[in-house]
Parts: C-alpha cells; sequence; structure tokens
C-alpha cells in the first residue's frame, strides 16, 4: 500500500524500503541462475555461452528503454512527497504513453538488428545461431519487461516496494517452471527459455494492473489525465533520457568487454557469462540500496525536507559499505562451488576463470556500493547531468581496461574493467554529491511533519512561478544557491 518516505528515522526507513527490494533481486536473479542451469546442464556450454553472449546487447537495447521508464517513476514520487494528487495522476499518464511508444519501437526494430549486430561483436560461429534466435525472441517480448519495469517503478514511487515483490516472485516461479518445461522436456532451446521469461513477465504486468486498479487509487489517470501536453512530455523525457542514455553508455561499455571476449575464445565467454550470474546477485543487492535512496530523495525532496535527505543519504552509503565488504568475502570464499551449479565439474578452466573474476569484483564491491546510493540520491534530487557524465567515465575506463588490459595480460585484464570503471565513477559522484549537500544544507525545511496528503508549495526555475505544478511537471534539480533568497520569500505554507 501507498507509504511515505518522509517520516521516520531516514536510515530504518530506507533499510525497510529497500528490503524487499534487496528480496526481489535476489529471487530475479535466482530465477536467471535456474534459467543458466537448465541451460548449461541440459544443451550444454556452448548453449550457455550462447545465452551470454547476448547480454551485452540486449543491455544495450533494452537498458535505454528500462532506465528511461524508471526516471519516468522519479517525477511520480516527487508529486507524490508534495501531496498534489493531480500531478501524480498526470504524471502516470505521460508515463505510460511514452513507456507504450518506446516498447513499440523496440519490439519493432530489435530483432531486425538482433543477428547483423551480434556479427559485428564477433560472436563465435559455434554460438552465432542459439545467440541470435535468444536475442530476436527477447526483443520481440521486451513490451512486457518494460511494462513490468515501469509499473513496479510507479508502485515504488508512491512508497510500495512490497507488492512488486510478491508479483516478482510469482513471476519468476512461473518462469522457472515453463524453463524447465519448454528446454528441459520439450527441447524448446534456446529460443524456449527467452519464452518462458516474456511469458512470466506478460502474467507479472497483468498482476500489476489488476492491483493498481483495485487497490491504488492515486494511480488512476482521470480522462482528462490523458491528455498530456509538451510539457509534461518534456518534464519527463528530461530525466528519463539522461537516465537511459546513462544506461545505454554502460551497455556500451559492456558490449565492447563482450567483443574483447569474444577473441579470447569460447572458454573465456562461459566463464566471464557464468560469473556474471552470480556477480548480478551481488550487484542486485547494492542496487536496491540505491533505489531505495533515489526514491526516499525524491519523495523528502519533492516534501521539503533537504534535512532528512542529507542524513538519510551518509546513513544509506554506510549501509552499503557493510553490504558490500560481506557480499565480496562471501563470494571469495564460495564462488568456486557457485560456478560448479552452472557447468558441474567437468569443465575445470572455465570454473578457474570463472572464479577469477569473483576474487577481482568481490574485493572492489565497497567502491561499487556507494556508487549506486550516490548516483541514485542525485537521480532523486533531479540531476540527470552527473549520473550521465559517470556513465560516460565508466564507459571511457572499461572500454580502455578490457582492450589495453586484455590485449597485455588477457582474461584477468578483462575481468578488471569493470573496478576500475567503478572507481572512476565513484570519484566524480563524490565530488558531486558534496557540492549538492552543501546547497541541501542552506535549503529551508519544511515546518512540522510531512506528509502525501499535506501539499507544499516547491519553486521550479521556469517562469518564476511558485507553485507545487513546476515541481511535478518540470523535476528540477537542486536549486543553486543564488535561488535562495527568491525561494525562501516565495514558499507557500
Amino acid at each position: 500500500m501507498p507509504r511515505s518516505l518522509t517520516t521516520g528515522s531516514p536510515w530504518r526507513v530506507i533499510l525497510t524500503f529497500s528490503v524487499p527490494l534487496l528480496i526481489g533481486n535476489v529471487v530475479q536473479q535466482l530465477y536467471q541462475f535456474a534459467d543458466a542451469v537448465v541451460v548449461g546442464r541440459h544443451l550444454g556450454v556452448d548453449a550457455l555461452a550462447a545465452v551470454g553472449a547476448t547480454g551485452s546487447l540486449l543491455f544495450l537495447l533494452l537498458g535505454f528503454v528500462w532506465g528511461m521508464t524508471s526516471g519516468f517513476a522519479i517525477p511520480t514520487a516527487q508529486a507524490y512527497g508534495a501531496g498534489d494528487a493531480a500531478a501524480v495522476r498526470r504524471s502516470v499518464a505521460t508515463g505510460t504513453i511514452l513507456t507504450a511508444i518506446a516498447s513499440v519501437v523496440l519490439m519493432t526494430v530489435g530483432p531486425l538488428l538482433a543477428g547483423p549486430a551480434l556479427a559485428l561483436m564477433r560472436t563465435p560461429d559455434a554460438l552465432m545461431a542459439d545467440a541470435t534466435v535468444f536475442a530476436q525472441v527477447s526483443l520481440l517480448g521486451a513490451p512486457t519487461m518494460l511494462l513490468f519495469n515501469y509499473l513496479a517503478a510507479l508502485i515504488r514511487a508512491i512508497g510500495d516496494s512490497r507488492t512488486p515483490l510478491v508479483f516478482l516472485i510469482l513471476s519468476c516461479g512461473l518462469n522457472i517452471g515453463l524453463v524447465i518445461l519448454i528446454v528441459g522436456f520439450l527441447n524448446g532451446g534456446v529460443g524456449g527459455a527467452a519464452v518462458a521469461t516474456v511469458v512470466s513477465q506478460a502474467v507479472s504486468v497483468a498482476l500489476c494492473l489488476v492491483y493498481v486498479r483495485r487497490r491504488i487509487q492515486p494511480l488512476h489517470p482521470r480522462r482528462a489525465d490523458w491528455k498530456v501536453t509538451r510539457a509534461d512530455c518534456v518534464a519527463h523525457l528530461r530525466l528519463g533520457l539522461p537516465m537511459g542514455f546513462q544506461a545505454s553508455i554502460i551497455a556500451i561499455g559492456t558490449l565492447s568487454v563482450q567483443v574483447a571476449l569474444n577473441g579470447l575464445g569460447a572458454a573465456s565467454v562461459a566463464a566471464y557469462t557464468t560469473a556474471s550470474r552470480v556477480d548480478s546477485l551481488a550487484v542486485a543487492l547494492l542496487q536496491s540500496i540505491g533505489l531505495a535512496s533515489s526514491m526516499f530523495v525524491a519523495q523528502n525532496f519533492g516534501g521539503g525536507r533537504p534535512d532528512r535527505i542529507r542524513r538519510g543519504v551518509v546513513q544509506a552509503t554506510w549501509m552499503s559499505v557493510a553490504v558490500a565488504v560481506v557480499l565480496g568475502g562471501t563470494l571469495i570464499v564460495f564462488g568456486p562451488a557457485l560456478i560448479r551449479l552452472f557447468v558441474g565439474d567437468g569443465s575445470g578452466d572455465v570454473v578457474a576463470l570463472a572464479a577469477q573474476m569473483l576474487v577481482v569484483n568481490g574485493a572492489m564491491y565497497w567502491v561499487l556500493g556507494p556508487l549506486f546510493v550516490l548516483r541514485g540520491s542525485l537521480q532523486g534530487l533531479g540531476d540527470a547531468v552527473i549520473p550521465t557524465v559517470t556513465g560516460v567515465i565508466e564507459l571511457v575506463m572499461r572500454v580502455g581496461a578490457a582492450v589495453v588490459l586484455g590485449s597485455v595480460f588477457g582474461y584477468i585484464g578483462v575481468v578488471w574493467s569493470n573496478p576500475l570503471a567503478w572507481v572512476g565513477a565513484v570519484v566524480i559522484l563524490v565530488a558531486a554529491y558534496l557540492a549538492a549537500d552543501r546547497r541541501l544544507a542552506r535549503m529551508p525545511s519544511a515546518p512540522g511533519i510531512v506528509t502525501p496528503t499535506t501539499p507544499i508549495a516547491l519553486v521550479g526555475p521556469t517562469d518564476g512561478s511558485m507553485t507545487v505544478e513546476t515541481v511535478v511537471t518540470a523535476p528540477v534539480p537542486l536549486p543553486k544557491p543564488a535561488r535562495r533568497a527568491r525561494r525562501v520569500g516565495s514558499r507557500s505554507r
């Protein structure tokens, strides 16, 4: 059910909100584990490598729209924190229309690009046929994945992170059952694994729609709300496009790593793919804290509580470091055993190479945790520029390391591309957030307790008008100090 993130101890609120996200990400990664285990055991290491060879391409094509649709939910969270019900409805309608358009475009164009793109990536001939089929089926079903991502983001934007978890668990359970049935018993091949994912996502979309219709009145757009204006679209795209671009930049770096791996042979591709499955579970846990921080900051920024934002971000950063240390140690110790779940005991070279990646990444998670928290917090403040810049830095460092270190040291050089990219990005994020924190310190806090039913007028640096409408129709970045005097004098109570 809807819940305000503008009251209560910040670290408790963030932790409570993030726990369902943590569980959801674990469940999601577990069903991806199940996919990989079924594919690897029933279809062989080459089939598993073929699925892995599509990862960076799908991340590039799907990641942009995933990032964009997640950005569409931030204005909704800001409007909900400000208590403006009309603006929440308009935001929902605008984001839904834009998500639907993006889904249709991706479903139409994506399958046509899959084969040529995989060829440009120098995908090994032995993997090409299965990789193409898996990518095409996944892209044809992209609308179900994107719509679920957007609907789940909307529900979280109003403070409910538990309900998307329930739907995700049901979807993952269905996906595991379908993969076992289609791949294990019906011999559906890697295309069958992709079909199972699409069908399970479609079921989760239906569950989200039914739940929103019956239980969450604030997310029900009225007929007039569907008449979105150019300003509405621009405001949502202003956050959505940079977030999508940021995801694409990271995906391009991942694609470059994939190209470097393809030149090292099938064993390296299989090892990196398998290690990535294990690694992604730990990374997803850290991402959850970052997402919780983003929603926390967005609601409190909309509710005029810079004091809570400052405390919450510091506390979330320390939580992410603690979690990162535990996760890193766990993967370093138990990584080889987890790898054998995918490929068995007969692929010793794959296990050894994959374990190397888990050791390198696990030792550097303490950098990745704060990266997610600071990036999410800046996005919650409406700042899409710095997160995009850090994405560019990650791209440059990841590609440079993959090409240069890969040519000198081989597989282990490619593996180091990810941690080096994290270091480059977090340096910029720390500096950017410290600057934002100084501006937050100079902002006045709304008196009393802010709830979603208490509208608060905030300044939006557009035409000088001081209304709640400005906040939610145009998610604004943190005001510059020069605007402080006008902001204080114009705040309505």
